[in-house]
């Protein structure tokens, strides 16, 4: 149809007395700029017609996953495909020359290659995006595997565009490529070794982006902002940010604070020592001095009465201090602490809950709070921390129970004055 068309064209301007090669150029000319003209007129009808029609519905439409694939450009990016295959296919029209047309040609089959790669790209980001929408995605990472999949495609298209120029079939290009195999997998090493990472770490739940890990081989203490195929990106908490290969995370250690984030709740886990040579029994008078502590006073009523009973019912002289069951300090100290920290709001009650003593030392005998606050955010949790033992230094005294610390240049100085 085409071929009667420029032969037509061909006669009438022979018809009107031209020269054969002012025919000829004339002839090639118009057609060029029909090719041109063409292009044009397909790529606005595509992009301003099609494309156009596509976005006003994406915006009626109540779904979001069709604005994802607008704003993604994965129809302007096929839109392209229209043009070059307009001018692929005249190019036989506008060239004698075989050689020239079918580089020409190459080149154009190539581009559209090119193109239909970068639609599927796009449409793989949008597939992404959509999924991340998605309540599932919270627990599984796959952008991973969309890398892999970005690559498998990559790696197609080169196949095809050395196919296009070389004139062999791409089984013969992909039965060449056996041979380097093991080139391949040094060459793609971090690659495969990331892919294989990103199956584990997605299938076992091991870490998804917010997640705050803990690293330090690598100076990651922060919150996970990117997984991809080969590297992992930490916020650390002063802002820098910590790449970690991505297969470290499967063949090494690291610490994932979702599990407490989850929880509702964030340990604090600290001790003091005590000077051992303050602990002692209480008398009267700081029995009832503790009796006052409302805290305490519940405590102190119920162990009287029951230290009481049973020295009673072993007729002890009470008046021997080996004799019977007393009241210490430290162990009064203990309830209050106990009680103090019960009573703290913002203390987890439903979580594990110890004052405890630990093993006694040169440093003398630790007693460690072991308890969970409900508030998890960092500055909060540390706030928490500082105003509880603030107030256990602060009333140990009125324990006579003392801190024990390495002597100072200022303890060494009331000794001498003294």
């Amino acid at each position: 149809m085409i071929e009667r068309w420029i032969e037509w064209y061909n006669e009438l301007l022979t018809g009107t007395g031209m020269s054969e090669g002012l025919v000829v150029f004339i002839e090639n000319a118009s057609i060029i700029l029909i090719t041109i003209g063409l292009a044009i007129l397909a790529d606005f009808i595509v992009r301003k017609i099609i494309i156009g029609s596509i976005k006003k519905m994406a915006k009626r439409s109540k779904n979001d996953w069709d604005d994802v694939f607008v704003r993604r450009k994965v129809f302007n990016r096929l839109a392209h495909l229209a043009p070059a295959w307009i001018v692929f296919a005249s190019l036989q029209y506008l060239f004698d020359a075989a050689t020239l047309v079918k580089f020409l040609g190459n080149l154009a089959q190539a581009y559209m290659v090119i193109v239909v790669l970068m639609v599927i790209d796009a449409f793989l980001n949008a597939l992404h995006e959509i999924y991340q929408k998605l309540p599932i995605s919270s627990g599984r990472n796959i952008k991973g595997f969309v890398q892999v999949v970005k690559i498998i495609f990559y790696f197609v298209a080169v196949i095809m565009i050395i196919s296009i120029f070389s004139d062999k079939a791409p089984s013969v290009l992909l039965a060449g490529l056996g041979a380097m195999a093991a080139v391949l997998m040094l060459v793609f090493k971090d690659t495969i070794l990331g892919f294989v990472a990103s199956i584990q770490l997605s299938a076992n739940k091991m870490v998804n982006v917010g997640d705050w890990i803990s690293m330090p081989k690598y100076n990651a203490d922060g919150d996970v902002i990117d997984i991809s195929l080969n590297t992992v990106k930490v916020q650390n908490w002063d802002k820098t940010i910590a790449t970690i290969p991505t297969y470290a995370l499967v063949s090494e250690s690291f610490n994932n604070w979702k599990g407490m984030e989850d929880s509702g709740g964030r340990r604090i886990k600290r001790s003091l020592n005590i000077d051992m040579n303050s602990v002692g029994f209480l008398d009267s008078d700081q029995i009832e001095k503790f009796r006052k502590f409302h805290l305490l006073k519940e405590y102190i009523n119920l162990k009287e009465k029951e230290l009481a009973e049973f020295n009673n019912s072993l007729r002890l002289d009470e008046e021997t201090v080996t004799n019977g069951r007393k009241m210490t300090n430290l162990g009064t100290f203990r309830k209050y602490l106990e009680e103090y920290l019960h009573n703290h709001p913002k203390i987890h009650k439903d979580m594990t809950f110890l004052v405890r003593h630990l093993q006694p030392t040169d440093k003398g005998l630790p007693i460690e709070i072991y308890v969970f606050s409900n508030d998890q955010a960092w500055a909060s949790y540390e706030a928490i921390q500082a105003d509880i033992f603030d107030h256990i230094l602060a009333i140990m005294p009125e324990f006579g129970l003392r801190v024990f610390q390495n002597p100072s240049g200022g303890d060494f100085q009331k000794l001498t004055s003294t």
